[in-house]
């Protein structure tokens, strides 16, 4: 029979041929009583050696757990640290850019010699902008024919009811004048104003036109307004309006300091043609022409428009023809304002051709300016 020794518990492992191994007497070294392992202990003994037995169970358990915490910071640091078998793919994120708001300020600019005719071919360098006396750098040019959108305010009030069919031609020259991928609406007015047709094109505009009759009062502060308000919803980006009065108001809500701040914060040009009414002998009726007449010249040059003055039909034919021809022939600027605050301020603007480039005498007319951003 072989016997092994296991030096852990000291027990005795054997092995026989048959026959069950008896367990040999291993005797601990003593100085006098000696005794066998396998005899039990005194009781005092026995506790000493479990309340040990309990204390190092209790350090191994306490190492396992702070083990298993261990492991378990390692194992999620190591999802997130560069180079780590888990780490995710870094995510491309757009870098942050700083925007630094601008406005840029579009102008549309018509010049004409002084006996009224457009004048074209003029480049970059020969026009020059001005925004509170200071001088701006052009940043966008053009001078191509493009489409526009047109509203025409059209009075139908008792004043035109002997001019209406003279009108009503002058219109037909001036649709007939325009490109034919303009658009149109109408806007007529008595003593109050209506839309009688929305954007359309020239030949549905004569057709509406045919169906009013000239009656009742004048509210022609109002139909201009109603004009800007529609005339920004057009499709294209240049829009003008084209009012064919005799200039008298006397029915309108909104004031002509209401309009006139209204036209200032639109970038909608007005051009109009006042029907006169000749052979007035009443001074209070001249002055009342007189000073329809003003008001129309005024609004118009502040939108950067022209105002004619007409007395017969091949006069207002003319006239319209003239606006058709010159909505054809502008230019279209655009400069970022050295003046960057954002305090909501009239800004005056003037643009002149150069006269090193050109003769002098051109006439150059654009909106007066604008209000800057207040915020």
């Amino acid at each position: 029979m072989r016997w092994n020794l296991n030096s852990d518990n000291n027990a005795i492992i054997g092995s026989t041929s048959g026959k069950r191994a008896r367990p040999r007497e291993a005797w601990a070294p003593s100085s006098g009583n000696q005794r066998p392992v396998n005899e039990p202990a005194p009781r005092g003994l026995a506790r000493k050696k479990e309340s040990i037995m309990n204390k190092k169970t209790f350090r191994i358990g306490a190492i396992n757990v702070c083990g298993a915490l261990l492991g378990g910071c390692i194992s999620a640091f190591g999802q997130h640290a560069p180079g780590g078998a888990n780490t995710k793919p870094p995510i491309n994120e757009p870098p942050v850019v700083v925007r630094e708001r601008t406005e840029l300020v579009s102008l549309t600019v018509s010049v004409t010699d002084r006996s009224g005719r457009a004048v074209t071919g003029l480049a970059p360098q020969d026009i020059e902008v001005y925004e509170d006396k200071v001088r701006q750098k052009i940043e966008h040019y053009g001078a191509e024919d493009a489409p526009i959108s047109v509203g025409v305010v059209f009075d139908v009030s008792d004043s035109m009811r002997n001019k209406i069919e003279q009108a009503r031609e002058a219109l037909k020259a001036f649709v007939e004048t325009s490109r034919a991928d303009d658009d149109f609406f109408l806007v007529g007015f008595n003593r109050r104003a209506i839309l009688l047709a929305e954007f359309c094109d020239g030949e549905g505009l004569q057709r509406r036109l045919n169906m009013v009759a000239a009656q009742g009062e004048t509210a022609l502060y109002d139909a201009v307004y109603l004009g800007v308000e529609k005339v920004r919803l057009g499709r294209h980006r240049r829009r003008a309006l084209l009012v064919i009065s005799d200039g008298q108001d006397n029915a309108s809500r909104y004031t002509l300091d209401q309009l006139r701040q209204r036209l200032k914060e639109s970038d909608v040009q007005l051009y109009c043609v006042s029907v006169g009414r000749p052979g007035l002998s009443e001074k209070a009726e001249q002055r009342q022409e007189l000073r329809g007449r003003m008001i129309l010249d005024e609004i118009a040059r502040l939108t950067g428009g022209r105002a004619f003055f007409v007395n017969s039909a091949s006069e207002l034919e003319e006239a319209t023809t003239r606006v058709a021809l010159e909505l054809r022939h502008q230019y279209s600027l655009g400069y970022t304002p050295t003046n960057q605050r954002r305090d909501g301020k009239w800004r005056k603007i003037r643009v002149r051709v150069n006269p090193s480039a050109w003769t002098p005498g051109l006439i150059v007319r654009t909106r007066d300016g604008y209000y800057a951003a207040a915020f």
